[in-house]
């Protein structure tokens, strides 16, 4: 399924590698060894080793990351508003906003 929203050239891959150089960038200025993170947020240090270098993590092993690093705000406002490009676009989330499911066709 195509993507409804692709702005920018960032692939997921570059997503992913910027999310594990912030993370180590974090990390080193707070001072913390992989260990001291592992102990603090309950991901193992291999992992955390893994993700810095391979940029491959589960989703609860990088939220439990970020929680430890103190980025819940954050992790909490991710997604929280819609993004539109036109009035039409704006228009359908506004009808759309209390579905509780989809539809099988994709709209552009």
């Amino acid at each position: 399924m195509p993507l409804l929203y692709d702005f920018n050239i960032d692939t997921v891959d570059e997503l992913a590698a910027r999310l594990s150089e912030n993370t180590k960038r974090r990390r080193l200025e707070k001072g913390l060894s992989r260990k001291a993170l592992s102990m603090m947020s309950g991901v193992p240090a291999p992992t955390i080793a893994k993700f810095e270098q391979q940029h491959s993590i589960s989703l609860h092993g990088f939220l439990a990351l970020a929680k430890a690093l103190g980025y819940t705000d954050a992790l909490k406002s991710l997604l929280n508003e819609p993004i539109f490009s036109t009035m039409e676009e704006l228009d359908t989330i506004n009808r759309n906003k209390n579905r509780k499911r989809g539809r099988n066709e994709f709209h552009q």
